[in-house]
């Protein structure tokens, strides 16, 4: 479990595709801090399992079903990307519960600079992700937790501020590209509530 609050900003070292899924290998420091094989680590806001621990880098094996709905696929050598350690119990939860569990890929339309620095972006989403989304809600993208400013069935904006936008990947996305998006668990575990137990009327 995360929080979507980005420790560090690493940077991809290789990213090999095979039949079976693919190999990506990261350069980055913090996270390495207390890191083991085994442990998790979100990467743009994908939960990845390390398999190898070297000087500065980390590796995890990534399967076909986390590169058919993640960024992951395209990634290439010298790309930012966002890095996240597991939340610990007992620890402030600056963000809000995120699962590392993405449930599919937006493209930013466009970013519009403020007055006061930060920027608005909206991204284009499916349907079968919107509704899960509420204005107010909290969203992640790539990895980072964000608040909804406004949304229609096809898109949501959200605001980023100066340091966002200056230690993640959102502040280099551009139109066009790519993010991961994980809505909130628990609009969905409401939905499955509701449509498997319906409320009787008689």
């Amino acid at each position: 479990m995360f929080t979507g609050i980005v420790e560090e900003l690493g940077s991809v070292r290789s990213m090999v595709l095979h039949d079976g899924g693919g190999r990506l290998e990261i350069d980055c420091t913090a996270v390495l801090a207390d890191a083991e094989i085994g442990s998790s680590i979100a990467v743009n806001g994908c939960c990845l399992t390390v398999v190898e621990i070297g000087d500065g880098w980390w590796a995890a094996d990534v399967q076909l079903e986390s590169l058919d709905r993640t960024t992951l696929r395209s990634a290439q050598a010298g790309d930012p990307i966002n890095l996240e350690r597991p939340m610990r119990l007992g620890h402030r939860l600056d963000g809000h519960l995120v699962q590392g569990h993405v449930d599919g890929v937006g493209s930013v339309l466009v970013r519009e600079a403020q007055t006061d620095s930060s920027e608005v972006v909206t991204i284009a989403a499916d349907s079968s992700i919107t509704r899960y989304i509420v204005e107010k809600g909290s969203i992640t993208v790539d990895g980072v937790s964000l608040t909804v400013t406004s949304l229609d069935e096809f898109s949501f904006s959200v605001a980023l501020i100066p340091h966002t936008l200056a230690v993640t990947t959102l502040g280099a996305r551009q139109p066009g590209d790519g993010v991961n998006l994980e809505v909130d668990v628990l609009a969905k575990y409401v939905e499955r509530l509701l449509t498997a137990y319906p409320r009787s009327t008689s």
